[in-house]
């Protein structure tokens, strides 16, 4: 397996033929792989900071940040492409997001929504499971924190 590497841009930073590319991971991963049928596309993007991992030229991974509020900021839309799943990637990416997500909100706690099954994963970066649990686009999920 080639080198990842992570590129950290805002959104006016992104071409719009990455952007393109993360719409349509985003969607194949979340819309299509996961049957759900929802608006994924938010207004959000505009706001956040994003997470690209490329290896060579295509977008494998990728996830955003954003503030939530004084207390809080977030990471959402954590991806890895169907086929690259269970090889550490996604390991890097959330470890590359931690970081910077703490440098940009140094003094805010980091909350994820984080699909139930995946409690594990997050548990070993340093999450800490809320207590909250709820059902989310028709997939159960658990409130996390890491700080």
């Amino acid at each position: 397996m080639s080198v990842i590497k992570f590129d950290v841009k805002r959104y006016n930073d992104i071409d719009s033929e990455t952007l393109h590319n993360i719409f349509l991971l985003r969607s194949e991963v979340f819309v299509v792989e996961q049957e759900c049928a929802y608006q994924d596309i938010d207004g959000k993007d505009f706001k956040s900071i994003h997470i690209i991992g490329k290896q060579k030229k295509e977008i494998i991974a990728y996830s955003r940040i954003m503030s939530l509020n004084k207390e809080f900021c977030s990471i959402g839309r954590v991806l890895v492409k169907k086929e690259l799943r269970k090889k550490g990637i996604g390991i890097k990416l959330m470890t590359k997001s931690i970081k910077e997500a703490t440098n940009e909100f140094n003094s805010r706690k980091i909350k994820i929504s984080a699909q139930e099954y995946l409690k594990n994963f997050y548990t070993n970066l340093g999450f800490k499971h809320t207590g909250k649990c709820y059902i989310e686009d028709g997939i159960p999920h658990i409130e996390m924190i890491f700080n």
